[in-house]
């Protein structure tokens, strides 16, 4: 595997090319790292370029009060009077879930869904010139498109497996998704909206409405995840199913003040270091992510060489009110993101090319949203959930009622990811784009179109994933992987989810093999069988088990 991977890494590189065309090569790789870096850094300035400071508090009815200590600590450090509020996802979420005032929660939208598109961070050009560079090292390469030539690598192996998956999704996902919106569109009436529901009135009226239908309040969940908490809940699930432990090591250095490092240990082995960074800085780019300063390797002589693996978030900081109290949308990111660092950590192989997460992209989800489906269980939930003030675990009642709701609008969800993968997929499955940017995205996410359409919306030209995030052509691998561990998790559900004989074999078979084989053959060895994707629309809730 090592040799045939390392020969079609040189080949995919232009080992073969000729010394003419090695030179195209090189300038055309040079100008696509320029842009790719271009584009990230506009998203980032277009990002911290827009606050509001709100001194008239009768302007933020709805948004609770934590989330207002939090926007009046953020004033305060720059000097401002009352609330300041910006496109960090925290400070934003606030404003788009809980805000009374549909004006605000318009201003918010456009800000953010329209960031590097028509203005002076536009990205519109850079997006272009990235398709193109991209289709252009394709074609020197021997690929039709860019698409072809990124699939080769993956579990994929071609544009019709991707649109066959795609596909098999979307047509159920988006029946579901029609009953969904129709049900939101007649709450938002009923509760007095005389207008046609809006973008930027989705999350605040979904928040409404579910907790309407299941008697929940999601800020109220808040007050169990404080983040100290979690970390020690995340860590236990990890010590139960893996064996691991996890120190605090404060002899390491750390890149910023508010990163903690930890040894982790099996076994009494030290076999990882992991840095935890939790909080959004200005110069930090937005989103989520598991990252490695270095990979698990082993050298001529056999000894181990540990991997140094660091999870990035921007979860809501503490105050000097609260501490930093997470939703339940940042403990399931958590959660996720550790799924992939358990992947680096656990890695046992000879080769670093081979280790950890260096999978496809199509299988390198399968750990991160494996790890997820533990988020809404009652016995994980109860071993650190307690109430910041009181110190009482969750109630069962309240567990209750998250499991009630996971599946809620997953139609709608569901078609949100399959459109951003068509998205993905149009830029980059032809030999060239000849239509504006804005009509691309029209034909392409035509599946997620419930709502009237934004002239000064653009998802393109902050779509940080595709154009500067290694997800070109590689989106769907999103749903790809959800699939996987659909499938996988249900053997877990079958044997118990705390099952130290089902956790080690996925630890075995998944965890420590990195890409020591083919992907699909780990898979089978692991489940025992080739994953169908009816496993994910039953799990949500889309279509009826099978008897």
């Amino acid at each position: 595997m090592l040799t045939e991977k390392t020969y079609r890494n040189f080949i995919n590189n232009g080992a073969k090319l000729s010394p003419e065309d090695k030179k195209i090569y090189q300038q055309l790789t040079l100008t696509l790292t320029k842009l790719t870096l271009t584009f990230s850094e506009n998203v980032l300035a277009a990002t911290n370029d827009f606050s509001k400071n709100i001194t008239d508090k009768d302007l933020l009815s709805g948004i609770p009060q934590s989330d207002l200590d939090i926007a009046a600590a953020k004033a305060e450090s720059k000097g401002m009077n009352g609330w300041l509020f910006d496109l960090s996802m925290p400070s934003y979420l606030a404003i788009m879930k809980y805000a009374d005032d549909r004006e605000l929660r318009h201003e918010f939208f456009i800000r953010s869904s329209s960031k590097c598109y028509q203005d002076k961070f536009d990205n519109t050009k850079i997006v272009e010139e990235i398709v193109a560079t991209r289709h252009k090292i394709a074609n020197l390469l021997g690929f039709s498109d860019y698409a072809s030539y990124v699939l080769t690598e993956r579990m994929a192996k071609d544009k019709e497996h991707v649109y066959k998956l795609l596909k098999t999704l979307a047509d159920p996902s988006r029946k579901a998704a029609e009953q969904e919106i129709k049900s939101l569109q007649e709450f938002a009436h009923n509760s007095g909206l005389n207008d046609e529901l809006q973008r930027w009135d989705i999350s605040y009226y979904s928040e409404k409405q579910k907790a309407k239908m299941f008697k929940f309040d999601e800020s109220e969940l808040k007050n169990y995840f404080k983040l100290e908490n979690v970390i020690n809940g995340v860590f236990g699930l990890a010590t139960e199913l893996y064996g691991l432990q996890f120190k605090e090591n404060k002899k390491i250095q750390v890149y910023q003040k508010d990163v903690k490092a930890y040894d982790v240990l099996r076994d009494k082995k030290v076999i990882a270091i992991l840095y935890l960074d939790f909080f959004p800085r200005d110069n930090k780019k937005g989103g989520a992510w598991m990252t490695s300063f270095r990979d698990q390797y082993k050298t001529e002589k056999g000894e181990n060489v540990i991997p140094l693996v660091s999870l990035v978030m921007n979860f809501t900081p503490a105050t000097s009110k609260n501490p930093s109290l997470l939703t339940y949308d940042e403990l399931t990111t958590f959660m996720h993101e550790f799924g992939h660092s358990l992947h680096g950590m656990l890695s046992n192989v000879t080769y670093q090319s081979l280790s950890g997460t260096s999978v496809p992209r199509d299988f390198v989800e399968l750990p991160s949203q494996m790890n997820e489906n533990w988020a809404s269980d009652l016995k994980f939930l109860q071993s650190f959930a307690k109430h910041y003030k009181t110190g009482k675990v969750i109630p069962e009642e309240l567990v209750k009622k998250v499991k009630e709701m996971e599946n809620f609008q997953a139609g709608y969800l569901s078609c949100r990811q399959i459109s951003y993968a068509l998205l993905d997929m149009t830029w980059h499955d032809k030999e060239g784009i000849h239509k504006s940017i804005k009509e691309v995205e029209k034909e392409a996410m035509a599946i997620s179109d419930f709502f009237p359409p934004v002239d000064e919306s653009c998802m393109s030209t902050s779509f940080s994933h595709i154009f500067a995030g290694g997800y070109a052509a590689g989106y769907y691998s999103y749903k790809w992987a959800e699939v996987l561990a659909a499938d996988a998790f249900s053997l877990f559900a079958e044997k118990g989810i705390f099952n130290t004989e089902v956790s080690g074999a996925f630890r075995k078979e998944i965890l420590s093999r990195g890409s020591v084989e083919d992907e699909s053959v780990l898979y089978r060895n692991f489940r025992g069988h080739d994953p169908a994707p009816r496993a994910l629309l039953e799990k949500l809730g889309i279509v009826a088990p099978q008897k």
